[in-house]
C-alpha cells in the first residue's frame, strides 16, 4: 500500500478563518477524510505570530502521524541557534522580516545543510534570485519550494535546471499534467505531495494524486516516498 505524506500542512487556528485543523483532533479527522497517512506540520502561531510560541506548541503534539516542522528565524531577534533535531524546517523571511541572503541567514543555512535538514520555502516568501543563491552555497541546503502555481512554471523550470537540490510540492500544481511534466523532465524524486492546507485547498491535490499518469513507482515516490526519505535523512 502506498504511503501518503502531506509535506506542507498547518496545524492551529488561522487569524482569518475557522478551520477544522485548528486543533490536533480536527486535523487528524481531515487526514482520515482524505486518506492521508502522515502530515508534516507547522503551527499557525509560528507563521502568523511568534515562531517561538508556535514551535513550543508543536512540542505538545501527541499523534505520531503529525511530524513537527519548526519555523526558524536567524539573528539576535530570532529563534536561537539551530541545534538540530528536526529533519524539516520552514523559513518565512518576508513574513518575519529578515533577509534570506544576509549573514545570519547564511550561518543558519550552512548549519541546516551540514545537518541534512530540508528547508520548506514558499514561493511568495522568496525570489528566483534568492533560490539560485541558496543553490550556490557550499554546502547547499535541500529546499522544497511550495506554492509555485502555474504562473511560476517557467521560473520553476529554470530553477529546477540549475538547482539540483531543489524540489517542489504539489499544492498549487493544478494545471493539466503539470506534475507529470515535471516528474518526466526532472525526475519524480523532485516532486512531493503537499496541500498547503488549510491556507489552500487540500482535496484538489489529493484527488490529483490518485489520477497521476505515471509509473506506479514514480507515483509512490511523489505520494510519500520522497518525504519519508527526507525525514529519514535528517535524523
Amino acid at each position: 500500500m502506498t504511503t501518503v505524506v502531506d509535506i506542507n500542512r498547518t496545524l492551529g487556528p488561522l487569524p482569518h478563518d475557522d478551520v477544522p485543523s485548528r486543533d490536533e483532533d480536527g486535523l487528524l479527522a481531515e487526514l482520515d477524510r482524505l486518506r492521508i497517512d502522515t502530515a508534516c506540520v507547522v503551527h499557525s502561531h509560528a507563521v502568523h505570530q511568534d515562531p517561538r510560541d508556535g514551535n513550543e506548541a508543536l512540542d505538545r503534539v501527541g499523534s505520531p502521524r503529525l511530524r513537527p516542522v519548526p519555523v526558524l528565524v536567524p539573528g539576535p531577534l530570532g529563534t536561537g541557534p539551530w541545534s538540530g533535531g528536526a529533519p524539516l524546517v520552514r523559513l518565512c523571511p518576508r513574513r518575519h522580516g529578515w533577509s534570506l541572503t544576509g549573514p545570519h541567514a547564511r550561518r543558519l543555512l550552512a548549519a541546516l545543510a551540514a545537518g541534512g535538514t530540508t528547508v520548506l520555502l514558499a514561493r511568495d516568501e522568496t525570489t528566483a534570485a534568492e533560490v539560485s543563491a541558496l543553490a550556490a552555497l557550499s554546502p547547499a541546503p535541500r529546499v522544497v519550494l511550495t506554492g509555485t502555481g502555474y504562473r511560476a512554471l517557467r521560473e520553476l523550470a529554470e530553477l529546477l535546471e540549475i538547482c539540483p537540490r531543489l524540489s517542489v510540492d504539489t499544492s498549487t500544481l493544478c494545471g493539466h499534467r503539470q506534475v507529470e511534466w515535471i516528474a518526466g523532465r526532472y525526475g519524480a524524486h523532485r516532486v512531493l505531495f503537499g496541500t498547503g492546507a488549510p491556507d489552500t485547498d487540500d482535496a484538489g491535490p489529493r484527488h490529483l494524486l490518485d489520477l497521476l499518469d505515471l509509473p506506479a513507482a514514480d507515483a509512490a515516490l511523489i505520494a510519500g516516498g520522497n518525504a519519508l526519505r527526507l525525514m529519514g535523512a535528517g535524523r
